[in-house]
């Protein structure tokens, strides 16, 4: 039994981090919740994610092309878990052990290197500790870390499948 041509998985991929980034944006301009630049850094994979299912979707590649959109793509899905992981663990780390909160970024980018910027953002701070919002008793990074997981079960269906 078929179950999704390798396309059509690329378009609900795309769609489905379409909705992952709505759902961001509701949060941040009705609700009011503020992203932090750990959050930021998420929304960045997501995004990218997105863009190379899209472009996937589009090109409709063959089998190794196939396999070269997927892993693009979970290069995305990894950066992207492993910066939800660092923020579930900040917001797990006692509230006089955090890191102190950055300048803003426009400060950043006038005044630092862009390594050491990179460096401050995906170190995370007080600020990417603070948990805001809940569902089901569940974290906004916890909810992004299902969301990269469900990416990563997306790029290796498509790594793996033999049509």
């Amino acid at each position: 039994m078929r179950l999704a041509s390798p396309r059509s998985l690329f378009v609900i991929a795309f769609l489905g981090s379409a909705l992952l980034i709505a759902i961001a944006l509701y949060m941040e301009h009705v609700m009011g919740l503020a992203p932090c630049p750990l959050c930021i850094v998420q929304r960045i994979c997501v995004i990218g994610f997105g863009l190379v299912c899209l472009v996937a979707a589009i090109h409709g590649p063959a089998k190794v092309g196939r396999r070269v959109y997927a892993a693009i793509a979970a290069l995305f899905v990894a950066a992207g878990a492993a910066t939800a992981i660092r923020q579930i663990w900040l917001q797990s780390v006692p509230a006089d052990q955090l890191p102190s909160c950055l300048p803003s970024l426009e400060y950043m980018m006038e005044a630092l290197p862009f390594q050491e910027i990179a460096r401050l953002v995906l170190h995370g701070t007080a600020e990417c500790a603070e948990v805001s919002w809940t569902m089901l008793g569940m974290s906004i990074p916890e909810w992004s870390l299902l969301g990269f997981i469900g990416m990563a079960i997306v790029c290796l269906w498509q790594l793996l499948r033999r049509d």
